[in-house]
C-alpha cells in the first residue's frame, strides 16, 4: 500500500463532514474533478471504497468511517507537529504539552507553571494544559501524545518515568451550620447518614470514595453530582449537603462561602501526586526544564 497523502486525506474529511465534493473544491479553490481523482486513487490504494453517491451528495462508507477518525488523528498530529517547530523557527524555546487530573489543576499546579513562565529564559516557552483522569493522564503518555503529565501517583505508572510532586488532604466540608462543622477531624464512614454531594463518577476521588463505602458494605446518599470541586463547594454553601474535597482546594474559600473543614483520618485520604513522562532522555529542552521547576517547587513545599 502506498504512504497516504496528508492533502487528500484533509480534503476526504473535508468531503465526508460537508457531504459535496463541489462544495469542498469551491471553499479550497481546487476544481471538482481534481478532488474526486484523488479520493478515486484513495480508494484503490486502500482497496475499498470510502464514498457512496447519495441524493444529494456523497456520504461515507463504513470504510470510509473508520478512515475519517483515523484521518482526523493523524492531521491533528500533524498540526500539532507543524505548531512545535513553528515555536522553534520563531526563536521560543518549545511547546510544552501537559495533562493534570482535576485536582492538581484545582490546587498548586497553575501557579507553579504561573512561576515558570515568569522566569526571564522562560520567556518563549508555551505550556498547553489539559484537564482529565489520572487513567486517561498515563494512557496519553503512553500513546505519546503528551510530554508531561501530573497525576495521582497510585495510578498504574509502570513503563513510566517520575518525579514526586506535591500532596494534598482530602476533608469533608460543610456549612459551618451543619451538625459536623465543630468536628477536628472524623472518618469517612461517620460521614455517610448525611447527603453528600458527588463530584463525576470517572474521578479520582469519587473512584476512591466509592471502593471506601463499598469496603464498610455501605452506600452513600447523594443529593447533588456537579462537575467540579468549587460547584460542590457552592452547593455545600448552600446547606445541600456535604462534600469530600481537598483541603487545599476548599481553604481558599472557607471564610467566603461559611464552610467547615474536617480532615479524614483515613489513610487513603493523604495523596500524593507523581510527575510522570515516558523518558527523561527524550524530553524537550522546554518540558524537561518545566518538568525539573515543578519538582522543585514540590521540594520547597515539603521543606516550609
Amino acid at each position: 500500500m502506498k504512504d497516504l497523502d496528508l492533502m487528500t486525506l484533509r480534503l476526504f474529511v473535508a468531503v465526508c463532514d460537508s457531504r459535496s465534493i463541489a462544495r469542498v473544491g469551491e471553499r479550497e479553490n481546487i476544481v471538482p474533478s481534481a478532488i474526486s481523482k484523488r479520493l478515486a486513487q484513495l480508494e484503490q490504494d486502500l482497496g475499498t471504497p470510502l464514498l457512496k453517491r447519495v441524493r444529494r451528495g456523497v456520504e461515507p462508507t463504513a470504510a470510509g468511517e473508520t478512515l475519517r477518525e483515523h484521518a482526523r488523528g493523524l492531521l491533528g498530529a500533524a498540526r500539532r507537529v507543524t505548531e512545535d517547530m513553528t515555536s522553534y523557527t520563531k526563536g521560543a524555546s518549545g511547546l510544552v504539552r501537559l495533562m493534570a487530573t482535576i485536582s492538581s489543576v484545582a490546587e498548586s499546579l497553575p501557579d507553579d507553571i504561573a512561576d515558570f513562565l515568569k522566569v526571564p529564559a522562560h520567556q518563549a516557552i508555551r505550556v498547553n494544559v489539559q484537564e482529565q483522569t489520572s487513567r486517561d493522564v498515563v494512557r496519553a503518555l503512553r500513546e505519546g501524545s503528551v510530554s508531561l503529565g501530573v497525576c495521582w501517583d497510585a495510578a498504574d505508572l509502570s513503563g513510566l518515568q517520575t518525579y514526586p510532586y506535591r500532596h494534598d488532604h482530602l476533608a469533608i466540608v460543610t456549612h459551618n451550620r451543619h451538625p459536623l462543622a465543630g468536628r477536628k477531624d472524623m472518618a469517612f464512614v461517620e460521614s455517610f447518614d448525611f447527603d453528600h454531594v458527588a463530584l463525576p463518577a470517572a474521578s479520582a476521588v469519587q473512584l476512591m470514595l466509592g471502593r471506601a463505602a463499598a469496603a464498610t458494605g455501605r452506600t452513600l446518599r447523594y443529593r447533588a453530582e456537579v462537575a467540579t470541586f468549587e460547584a460542590a463547594l457552592r452547593v455545600v454553601r448552600s446547606e445541600l449537603g456535604i462534600s469530600v474535597v481537598p483541603r487545599e482546594v476548599a481553604q481558599p474559600l472557607a471564610s467566603a462561602f461559611n464552610l467547615a473543614i474536617i480532615p479524614l483520618t483515613d489513610t487513603w485520604a493523604r495523596r500524593r501526586f507523581a510527575i510522570c513522562f515516558q523518558d527523561e532522555h527524550t524530553l524537550s529542552p522546554a518540558a524537561k526544564l518545566l518538568a525539573g521547576h515543578l519538582a522543585q517547587a514540590a521540594e520547597k513545599d515539603a521543606a516550609a
